[in-house]
């Protein structure tokens, strides 16, 4: 799917993105994002050279057609991934890494550890995300 994204923005393929309750931009994941619902992966990293850059301009982003789609993250940017992480929510430290120690947002949920730092999940996507159906 294409969604327009916010400009001056650098998030590289692969990213988390969502949307904010009350915008129409997309944006990548940065930790805090609380009111917001993540719409996928973006396909194809944007750098201040790109056209999507300076203009909102709607950008490739894969969304699941169905729930559990598995999301590969080899980033773990805070903790380390451990066998006992299996079937525990995860919160995301940035768009691109997760944080096993914390899951006051629960955004990951952990389905298998690949190494302390290599793990596949499921995003927790789309507006049952925030517990209530946005309107």
């Amino acid at each position: 799917m294409y969604y327009p994204m916010t400009t001056a923005e650098t998030p590289v393929a692969g990213s988390v993105m969502i949307m904010t309750v009350g915008s129409n931009l997309i944006t990548a994941y940065t930790a805090g994002d609380d009111n917001s619902i993540v719409v996928g992966v973006l396909r194809h990293s944007i750098t201040s050279a790109s056209p999507e850059y300076a203009t909102v301009t709607p950008v490739e982003v894969e969304v699941p057609v169905e729930k559990n789609v598995l999301w590969s993250c080899n980033e773990v940017g805070t903790g380390t991934a451990a066998a006992g992480d299996v079937g525990t929510y995860a919160d995301l430290d940035d768009s691109v890494s997760i944080d096993v120690d914390n899951s006051a947002d629960d955004m990951f949920f952990i389905t298998q550890v690949i190494s302390q730092t290599d793990v596949r999940g499921v995003l927790n996507m789309g507006p049952e995300c925030l517990g209530t159906i946005a309107d």
